[in-house]
């Protein structure tokens, strides 16, 4: 088929790789190019850095429902557009000029975790199964018909960055599948049930501000879904402290406040919460790197009894 493949981070990179190995990708669409850096240099994203090795035709539109560019996609004729991350909605311009339509991979099992961040949400909220679905795009945001689900297992040891990985491998393939099957005219429309829909918000800084009521594995879900990026942190002596690690504190603490250090242990500090208390074991403080808290405490003085805010 021929395909203009439609995304931008490291996570859409493995549905390029993909169809490249079935497909004719006659054109890559990404977000424009971002300044990074003290030098505010320029760079590409990750799709269009790894699209130009390739050969491919990459187009950054400022905005993709600029009339200009959904004549310039027309003008290319593609089967399918094939779209994972991309970070812009389509209009129904560009949505009408496939043959085979806009077909959407997105990170979680529909319609459950609509919008910006799936993978990260289902992990603060204690989920215990994800998945890619494919999906017909349609105006709305994540509500066109779903076509075929894979589910993923999240273990008590992943965070983002190994969902992440599972993710993309696992939708790159089943945007593989997804296309053999519509070009076969073997998969179904599903439509969505748009009452059972849940949505997960864009995470900013202040998603990973620690709410020292919460329950200790609230908080370890905190953790690990803003893990390694932006990271779960609390305040201490008016620095930003952030916190990757933790476990249930073996023992009793029915003394002090929520937040407060109630105890420092060889493995790290303990904090009092909401149904006890929470021995924090990875963290990386400002300037520091990211290291177990037992080799932080070796080198910094913690005090009991401060109140972490």
């Amino acid at each position: 088929m021929r395909v203009i493949f439609m995304g931008t981070p490291d996570f859409a990179v493995y549905s390029l790789k993909a169809l490249l190995t079935q497909h004719e990708v006659i054109a890559v669409v990404s977000q424009p190019d971002k300044p990074k850096g003290r030098g505010k240099k320029l760079v590409p994203t990750p799709v269009k850095a790894f699209a130009l090795e390739q050969g491919i035709q990459v187009y950054q539109p400022e905005k993709a429902r600029d009339p200009e560019f959904a004549a310039l996609l027309k003008e290319l004729a593609p089967d399918v557009i094939a779209v994972t991350a991309f970070g812009q909605i389509l209009p129904e311009s560009i949505l009408n000029i496939p043959k085979y339509g806009c077909i959407n991979v997105h990170g979680s099992l529909l319609p459950q975790y609509r919008g910006a961040a799936p993978m990260q949400w289902s992990i603060i909220n204690g989920e215990k199964v994800t998945g890619i679905t494919t999906m017909f795009m349609a105006k709305g945001m994540d509500t066109g018909d779903m076509l075929l689900k894979t589910e993923v297992e999240i273990t008590p040891e992943d965070n983002f960055a190994s969902i992440h990985d599972k993710l993309a491998q696992a939708g790159a393939e089943l945007l593989l599948e997804t296309l053999t099957a519509l070009q076969a005219g073997t998969v179904e429309r599903i439509p969505q049930e748009h009452e059972a829909a849940t949505y997960s918000p864009m995470i900013t800084k202040e998603t990973g501000h620690i709410d020292w009521t919460k329950s200790a594995e609230e908080i370890i879900n905190l953790m690990r879904g803003l893990d390694p990026a932006p990271a779960a942190y609390t305040i201490y002596e008016g620095e930003p402290l952030k916190l990757f690690k933790g476990s249930k504190a073996e023992g009793h603490y029915p003394q002090g406040k929520m937040g407060e250090i109630v105890d420092i242990t060889k493995k790290g500090f303990v904090v009092k919460c909401g149904d006890g208390a929470l021995t924090i074991t990875e963290l990386q403080a400002t300037g520091k790197k990211r290291m177990e808290a037992g080799a932080y405490l070796r080198g910094h003085a913690m005090n009991q009894g401060v109140l972490l805010q």
